[in-house]
């Protein structure tokens, strides 16, 4: 060939025919060594991998070190010690570290960093840009960090093996490193290729022989795969906020007003650290944490709802500012194709900072709303995806038993509720919004007096704090005949808190629209001292009831079956502030009256010889009270059945007036058939059927099995701080019951502190001369002893009696 181009070229150069022949077969053999050599990189027919440049992996363009925690990390030693269990453990895997925006993930995957390097751990951090080329690219850097050697690098850069295989093979072999991969807020792009991580075939897998810390939004256990340990943060506890608080600005007050503080943020660490670094700065105009909270409800626009101008382009500047750190995940959302998460939330976050029921949000109540198309499906999506990024939860039904109808709840954190609600806050789309809000509560409350039995019993519950809200956009509505029936709902389902928000409403409507003297608005007034003692405020209850018992003697007269139901739970307002002599002589009178207005089977009749029978046991003539509610059980079977509350009310009484005879075993049996009557009928979680439960631990305390009346005592108590507040008759003499058995079992130190507290309680809510605070101090004299002879002295248990209002 080199003569070619000379003068004199060879025969066989002069035809053109073999030239271009043989420069033909040079080109097809070169093109068919490039493929096989593709061919035998792929490691399969027809497969192949891109290159990549080796420059970009060989040099990392930013910081691989973990950020620096600047504050101690409080409240997540339990999340911290489960990562570092995994890390020291050697067996590597992946761990998840989830919630909504504003939980502390990085600040916690930072500290989990820390103690991973300080135990000799190799840790490479690395922030998710949503650019998956620049992942692979900072995991490649990883790899190579830890040994990936430079052979095998140049095998993924001229395509003979997929990078992401080579990373990973690498990081199966290896053991000792922690590599964190921050806000991974968007899995499904994380790739190669398309897909959720659960597949583990791209850049996020759990096969390495270190730990993989990922940190996200997103919660859902779909994306992550059943390999994958979850972390899923939640709120800081009170106690743990207040520390941060104090942390931060230590002069800005107490432990306890700064635990207060911690409250009204809902523990959300974003919203803590706001908090602190305000009140940290000497010119601010709060400098306590009670200024800061209360300066809250006027300024929270300026203390936490206050928009950042670079939060719109740089995300990393929207995370850290409360007002926008929630955008993110909606705006994630929209992009996924749930069109309805984002006005779903914003209608959520205009109803009050309490469970909503599921069936309130309805494609109807968004389209009349928004005016936006919405299906079933779209909802359920809209909602589903606010749940997995943290925005929306689910909180457990309080339940009122196996049979009664469980409502799915859902519930907005306090600031996620409080920011949304602040961004909505001009009249135009508010106005249209809270009418068909309004108009859909309205519906739902129609629907639930409907409700027959125990059906509408938790959907009474659910919808009764919002409510007053209702009745203030809606004043020119009378509707408090429907929201009077629903607070009977709720009576009956001892929920006293809603029944006791919704009769001061109905009553302000009803001296508002009918004036105070109309029977109706007697009425309001009467029940609202009801539920008053039903939620132990029985002094105010007490004055109340007389206060109506003069009004309608006035307008109704002595005789009418209203002012007896007055006189009535007037005298079992007085018996529950120990004032038995007269609540008993009271009670003759009514029952007298009651059985020659309304005759002696009437069931208001019978209400009140239940509750004189109960008196007469308060003074202690158990014998009397014992027969009297022999003969009231009998009536209350014949007239109402065997079943009916107010039957199954007399029967634990007679158990109690039984155990006052000293009668102990009997009391046991009768309590044990009342226990499991009552939960069939209230429910397990009914008031009234935690006090038998109640009874039933202290009638077994002084049958000797301590250990059975303790572990009662427990599950009423703990029951009974879910429904009522801590000053509660019911939860004091569950709580001296506790001690009581307790103190049986031979734990005299527990017993006495716990009977101190009691009895402070007692002393403070009863008065020093109440019955059950003189037997709360025999008790704790008796703990104090701590001498042999101490098991033998008289150990005072509290039973309650069911009085029946009418």
């Amino acid at each position: 060939m080199t003569n070619y181009v000379t003068a004199q070229p060879p025969k066989w150069a002069e035809n053109t025919v073999v030239v271009w022949s043989v420069f033909g077969a040079l080109a097809v053999v070169s093109l068919g060594l490039l493929f096989w050599e593709r061919r035998l990189a792929a490691g399969e027919p027809g497969g192949g991998v891109r290159p990549v440049p080796l420059g970009r992996i060989a040099v990392g363009g930013h910081s691989m070190n973990p950020p620096t925690v600047s504050a101690r990390v409080r409240g997540r030693e339990a999340e911290l010690e489960r990562i570092s269990t995994l890390v020291r453990g050697g067996g590597g895997g992946m761990v998840v570290v989830c919630g909504a925006g504003g939980l502390g993930k990085t600040t916690l995957a930072a500290e989990a960093a820390a103690r991973a390097r300080a135990e000799g751990q190799v840790v490479v951090w690395i922030r998710w840009r949503d650019d998956p080329e620049q992942l692979g690219q900072d995991l490649a850097q990883a790899a190579h960090i830890l040994g990936l050697p430079d052979s095998r690098l140049e095998e993924a850069r001229t395509g003979r093996v997929a990078l992401v295989d080579a990373v990973w093979e690498h990081l199966a072999a290896v053991t000792g490193w922690l590599i964190v991969v921050d806000n991974v807020d968007a899995p499904a792009r994380v790739g190669p290729g398309s897909g959720q991580p659960a597949a583990y075939r791209g850049w996020l897998r759990p096969h390495g022989g270190g730990v993989l810390l990922v940190t996200s939004r997103d919660t859902s256990r779909q994306t992550w795969g059943p390999k994958a340990d979850l972390v899923h943060l939640q709120p800081l506890a009170d106690d743990a906020g207040a520390a941060v608080l104090l942390d931060a600005a230590p002069h800005a007050g107490t432990a306890a007003e700064a635990e207060a503080l911690a409250a009204r943020l809902g523990g959300l660490p974003l919203g803590l650290n706001a908090a602190g670094t305000y009140l940290s700065v000497p010119t601010s105009r709060h400098r306590t944490f009670a200024a800061y909270r209360h300066a809250l409800e006027a300024e929270f626009a300026d203390l936490l709802g206050a928009e950042h101008p670079a939060a719109a382009a740089d995300p990393a500047v929207a995370r850290r500012v409360v007002r926008h750190t929630w955008d993110l995940s909606l705006d994630q959302l929209d992009q996924d194709g749930y069109t309805l998460a984002r006005p779903v939330l914003q209608l959520l976050a205009l109803l009050e900072p309490a469970p909503v029921p599921r069936t309130l949000v309805t494609p109807e109540l968004v389209t009349d709303a928004t005016g936006l198309p919405a299906t079933a499906s779209t909802v359920d999506a809209a909602l589903a995806g606010l749940h997995q990024y943290g925005l929306l939860h689910t909180p457990e039904p309080d339940g009122t038993g196996a049979t009664s109808p469980v409502v799915s709840r859902l519930q907005l954190h306090l600031l996620v509720r409080e920011v949304t609600a602040h961004a909505l806050t001009r009249p135009e789309p508010m106005t249209t919004w809270l009418t068909a809000l309004d108009e859909h509560l309205a519906r739902a409350v129609e629907a639930t007096t409907d409700m027959p039995g125990r059906t509408g019993w938790p959907l009474a519950r659910l919808l009764a704090p919002h409510l007053p809200a209702h009745l203030d956009r809606s004043a020119q509505h009378d509707s408090t005949d429907t929201l009077a029936n629903l607070a009977d709902i709720l009576r009956s389902a001892g929920a006293a808190s809603e029944e006791h928000l919704l009769r001061r409403r109905v009553l302000a409507e009803r001296e508002r629209i009918l004036g105070p003297d109309h029977p109706h608005t007697l009425h309001s007034r009467f029940t609202l001292a009801n539920a008053l003692s039903e939620l132990g405020e029985n002094r105010q209850a007490a004055d109340l009831l007389r206060e109506v018992l003069v009004d309608r003697e006035r307008v109704l007269g002595p005789d009418h079956p209203h002012t007896l139901a007055t006189r009535n739970n007037l005298a079992n307002a007085l018996s529950e502030l120990g004032e038995n002599r007269q609540a008993a002589d009271l009670l003759r009178e009514v029952l007298a009256d009651r059985e020659r207005v309304l005759g002696p089977d009437h069931p208001h009749t019978l209400a009140t010889r239940n509750n004189l029978a109960n008196a007469l046991s308060e003074l202690g003539e158990h014998r009397q009270a014992a027969d009297l509610l022999r003969e009231v059980l009998a009536d209350h079977e014949r007239v109402l059945g065997p079943a009916h509350p107010q039957t199954l009310a007399t029967r634990n009484n007679l158990a109690v007036a039984i155990h006052g005879l000293g009668e102990h075993r009997q009391a046991a049996d009768l309590l044990r058939e009342v226990l499991a009557d009552r939960e069939r009928v209230l429910g397990p979680a009914h008031p009234q059927t935690l006090v038998t439960r109640n009874n039933l631990a202290a009638t077994l305390g002084q049958l000797g099995e301590h250990r059975q009346a303790a572990d009662l005592a427990r599950e009423a108590l703990t029951a009974l701080e879910r429904l009522v507040g801590p000053d509660h008759p019911d939860i004091l003499t569950s709580r001296h019951n506790l001690a009581v058995a307790i103190h049986g079992l031979g734990e005299h130190r527990q017993a006495a502190d716990l009977l101190r507290e009691v009895l402070a309680d007692h002393e403070r809510v009863l008065g020093p001369a109440h019955p059950l605070t003189l037997a709360t101090r025999n008790n704790l004299a008796n703990a104090q002893a701590r001498l042999a002879q101490a098991g033998r002295q008289r150990r005072w248990w509290q039973l309650s009696r069911q009085r029946r209002e009418a």
